[in-house]
């Protein structure tokens, strides 16, 4: 059993989490993560038209958070719980 993480989860992760749409972010990051990097290039080309939905700091650490696996893993967590 892995131990629990450290991690005090960023504030546009917790804003998704208030605006119900957590399971939207696990769905979108099971897409997305095995691109990688592509796939956080492919939310950065996108952001004009995802800024429209939620903020931009939103989608700014979204592409971030796929750019940096271990970030990654942790938000995962914090969906999970």
């Amino acid at each position: 059993m892995k131990p629990e993480p450290q991690f005090t989860p960023p504030e546009w992760v917790i804003q998704i989490q208030a605006r119900g749409l957590g399971s939207t972010l696990g769905l979108a990051l099971d897409a997305l993560e095995p691109l990688g990097v592509l796939g956080a290039q492919l939310v950065w080309v996108a952001q004009p038209v995802l800024s429209l939905w939620v903020g931009r700091e939103t989608v700014q650490g979204f592409a971030r958070t796929l750019e940096t696996p271990g970030e990654l893993e942790q938000i995962r967590y914090f969906l999970d719980q």
